[in-house]
C-alpha cells in the first residue's frame, strides 16, 4: 500500500486525517525524528512550512518519496 503523510504542528495535519491520509505530528519529538520514523511506504509527504524549514537537509535526499509544502 501506499501512503499519504501529512507532517507538522498538531493545529496544522489533525485535519487531514480525515481524508484518510497519516497524520504524522511533530509536536514532542520534532520534524528530524518524525522524517525518521515515518512509515516505509510513504510515497507523498505534505509538510507545514515549519517542518519543511526544519527538514531542508534531509529533503534534497528524499529518495522515492515525493514532498511539498503546505500553503502558509
Amino acid at each position: 500500500m501506499n501512503r499519504i503523510v501529512a507532517l507538522g504542528e498538531s493545529a496544522r495535519v489533525a485535519g487531514y486525517a480525515l481524508a484518510g491520509v497519516t497524520v504524522v505530528e511533530t509536536d514532542v519529538d520534532g520534524p528530524a525524528a518524525a522524517w525518521a520514523a515515518m512509515p516505509e511506504d510513504t510515497v507523498l509527504v505534505l509538510l507545514t512550512p515549519a517542518a519543511a524549514a526544519a527538514l531542508e537537509d534531509q529533503l534534497s535526499d528524499a529518495g522515492r518519496r515525493l514532498w511539498t509544502v503546505m500553503p502558509a
